[in-house]
C-alpha cells in the first residue's frame, strides 16, 4: 500500500469502567432519577403533580420504597468494587487547597490525583452517609411493614432526617452532573468504558501510571 495512502490509526485508549460497573451505575442513576422524582411527589404539595408519572400518588407511595431498596442494593454493588479507591490522601488535602486550579483546568501544576481525584472522593462517601441515612429512615417511616414498631417520636424525627438526607443526595447529585458535563470526556467513560491516554494524563495521572504499570483493577 502507498505510504501516502494509510488508513489513519486511532489514537490509543484505556479501559476506566468495565461492563458491569457501567450497568451497575446506571441503574443507580436510574433508581435515583425514579426515586427523587416520587420522594418530591410527596415532600410538598407542590410537586404532587409528579406523582402521575406513577400512576397518582397511592402509586407514587407504593413504589418509593422498593426502587430506594433497589438503588440502595446497587449502591453497595457498586461501592464494593470501587471503595478501595476513594481513601483520601495527603495528596488529596492538597488537591483540595488548591481547587480554583481545577476550575481553571489547571490540573498539570496539582499531585496527581489517583483513580478519583478529591472531589470525586468526597461525593462517594457523602453518598454513602445520605444512603444510610435515607435506608434507615426509609425502614422507621415505611408504614406498609415497619412503622408499627416505633414510637411516633421515632417516625416524625426520621421523617425529617429522611428529607434532609434526600435533599442533600440531590444536591450532590447534581454537582456529579455538572462536574461530568464539565469535564469533557466524563461522561463518554461511563458509556463507552474507554478513555484516551490524554485524559488519563491530563486528569488522573496517577491512575494512568498505574495502568500502564499493569494494574487494571476496574
Amino acid at each position: 500500500m502507498n505510504e501516502g495512502h494509510r488508513p489513519p490509526v486511532d489514537p490509543p485508549r484505556i479501559v476506566r469502567y468495565r461492563a458491569p460497573t457501567r450497568i451497575n451505575h446506571w441503574i443507580v442513576a436510574t433508581c435515583f432519577v425514579l426515586a427523587a422524582l416520587s420522594g418530591l411527589s410527596m415532600f410538598h404539595p407542590a410537586f404532587f403533580p409528579l406523582g402521575a408519572l406513577f400512576g397518582g400518588g397511592p402509586w407514587s407511595r407504593i413504589l418509593h420504597p422498593f426502587i430506594g431498596c433497589v438503588m440502595v442494593v446497587a449502591f453497595v454493588l457498586l461501592a464494593l468494587r470501587m471503595w478501595r479507591d476513594n481513601f483520601l490522601t495527603r495528596d488529596d488535602a492538597a488537591w483540595l487547597r488548591n481547587g480554583r486550579k481545577v476550575i481553571r483546568n489547571q490540573e498539570e501544576d496539582l499531585p496527581p490525583a489517583g483513580r478519583f481525584n478529591a472531589g470525586q472522593k468526597l461525593l462517594f462517601w457523602v453518598l454513602v452517609a445520605c444512603l444510610l441515612a435515607l435506608l434507615l429512615s426509609g425502614l422507621v417511616i415505611w408504614r406498609a411493614y415497619f412503622s408499627a414498631f416505633f414510637p411516633i417520636g421515632v417516625i416524625r424525627f426520621s421523617s425529617v432526617a429522611h428529607a434532609v438526607a434526600g435533599l442533600l443526595m440531590v444536591c450532590a447529585i447534581v454537582v456529579h452532573i455538572y462536574a461530568a458535563i464539565w469535564v469533557k470526556g466524563s461522561i463518554g467513560a461511563m458509556t463507552r468504558g474507554d478513555v484516551s491516554y490524554g485524559w488519563a494524563w491530563k486528569h488522573h495521572r496517577g491512575w494512568f501510571r498505574q495502568v500502564i504499570g499493569g494494574d487494571r483493577r476496574d
